[in-house]
């Protein structure tokens, strides 16, 4: 029964001080007391019969209670969720801007308050300025901002002042604003462990929450401490490993249900930014892995023989390209069809692997969020922050290659709806995904060129796979 005081707070275990023992040793839990028969229960704990029917419905009717469902209790009524009209909860949504219409609009509004959003993405992919963006937005008056006060809480690095600051001053939303935003309102804890960031959020966020009006709350990142306690290299053997991972989903599960609670009874807004890690779809056998892969039938329809323009590295690594693609064609592929497998389902809510014509580049470099499918239960939306090469024509030619090596000339970015419930997904692959980019005065969308612009600048900055069909 070490559970009943979580489920239901304010039930009164006094009364029934003398049957919770029996029934903790017997390991009966509150769902037990809520679904099992009151005679199963009483023969299991080897209690009297009237005792555990008494304690099941005084369970029952504070459950009822508690979300507003009981017959007759008005005041239950009103103060539960689930009692809220349509109107009721219109009234009370509220958005953060990202200070851009057409990332607003992908996003349904903005970053909304009473839920948990991650942002996730590779390193340089932008989630940093996407996080300060918000910080500054938070302070405007709506419907950019919540008029309130921001905390940031670091796992990896300091709050970079010099950044906002920068912000403040050339961004034309932030600029005109009155009042202004301020960096006396954006509050900074950072917590190098894992102890210290639960310690953190279970105590101290609550009360300055309520202290400073807080209505946004960052966490950057979600990962950082979870890594660095469980997945230290030499932690012991396989055994030992698979502990570490139950103890991580338990610890994950906690945090998730402390979050989402305080962004519920705090209608503040909860982002949280989360870093990827690589994914090896499989082709067949994987040599890095020496044992045979599963991967979704999307990789599979993308393993084999795949066209020259399709191709994503420079010009020089073609050779080792096509080789690498004709022993991997040669070999039998063994995997799973199980529709109900993580490899075939993982494309809907990664951000990645669902493109429907998916790139040599884009089969190389698919990622997937870190603390897998445990975090992603626990989070109400995912938006994915992706990055992409462009590649121009090199400068200095040699012998093999007359036109010269592709250089890189920089890096293309997205934003994408994996999911959410306010607002449909961006789509497959990059299909409804907004194009960015990131200047000094923040981010942007890039407006979509006519066909002209296109023709115009498509010798000067080509994308990796027409500069490989073209050479």
């Amino acid at each position: 029964m070490t559970d009943l005081t979580v489920v239901l707070p304010g039930f009164p275990t006094h009364r029934y001080v003398r049957l919770l023992p029996s029934l903790e040793k017997n390991l009966v839990t509150t769902a037990d007391l809520l679904t099992l028969d009151c005679v199963e229960i009483a023969k299991r704990a080897q209690l009297p019969l009237l005792d555990v029917k008494r304690l099941c419905n005084a369970v029952l009717e504070a459950l009822q209670n508690s979300l507003g469902i009981a017959i007759g209790n008005d005041e239950a009524r009103q103060s539960s969720l689930l009692r809220k009209t349509g109107k009721d909860i219109l009234n009370s949504w509220s958005t953060i801007s990202t200070l851009d219409d057409d990332l607003d609009r992908a996003l349904g509004g903005g970053i909304p308050s009473g839920y948990i959003t991650e942002i996730t993405g590779e390193s340089g992919a932008g989630k940093t300025q996407f996080l300060l963006t918000l910080l500054l937005a938070a302070q405007l008056d709506p419907p950019h901002g919540l008029s309130s006060s921001t905390l940031y809480i670091s796992t990896e690095s300091a709050l970079p002042t010099t950044r906002l600051a920068q912000l403040l001053r050339t961004h034309p939303v932030l600029v005109s604003a009155n009042p202004k935003p301020t960096l006396d309102k954006v509050i900074s804890i950072v917590t190098p462990d894992l102890e210290s960031q639960d310690h953190i959020l279970r105590y101290q966020v609550p009360i300055a929450v309520r202290r400073h009006g807080i209505r946004l709350i960052i966490l950057d990142s979600v990962a950082a401490n979870y890594r660095a306690e469980f997945e230290r290299p030499g932690s012991g053997n396989r055994q030992n490993s698979g502990a570490n991972m139950a103890q991580r989903s338990s610890e994950l599960v906690k945090l998730g249900q402390l979050l989402r609670d305080l962004a519920r009874d705090e209608n503040c807004a909860i982002v949280v930014a989360n870093q990827v890690a690589d994914r090896f779809p499989g082709g067949g056998a994987n040599p890095v892995l020496n044992r045979a892969t599963q991967s979704s039938p999307l990789a599979r329809r993308s393993a084999g023989t795949l066209p020259d323009s399709s191709m994503g590295g420079p010009m020089s690594s073609m050779a080792g390209v096509r080789a690498e693609i004709d022993e991997n064609t040669a070999i039998p592929f063994k995997s799973s069809m199980d529709p109900m497998s993580l490899d075939h389902q993982q494309r809907w809510f990664t951000g990645w692997g669902d493109d429907p014509h998916p790139s040599y580049f884009t089969i190389k470099n698919m990622k997937t969020p870190s603390l897998g499918l445990v975090w992603t239960t626990q989070i109400a939306c995912r938006v994915a922050l992706i990055k992409r090469p462009v590649y121009g024509p090199g400068i200095v030619a040699d012998e093999e290659n007359e036109r010269g090596e592709p250089v890189l000339r920089k890096w293309r970015r997205w934003m994408k709806v994996v999911f959410a419930p306010h607002v449909a997904p961006s789509g497959p692959g990059l299909e409804g995904a907004v194009e960015f980019e990131i200047k000094g005065e923040g981010m942007r969308s890039v407006k979509k060129k006519g066909k002209g612009n296109d023709d115009e600048n498509e010798e000067n900055d080509l994308p990796t796979q027409q500069l490989m069909g073209r050479s």
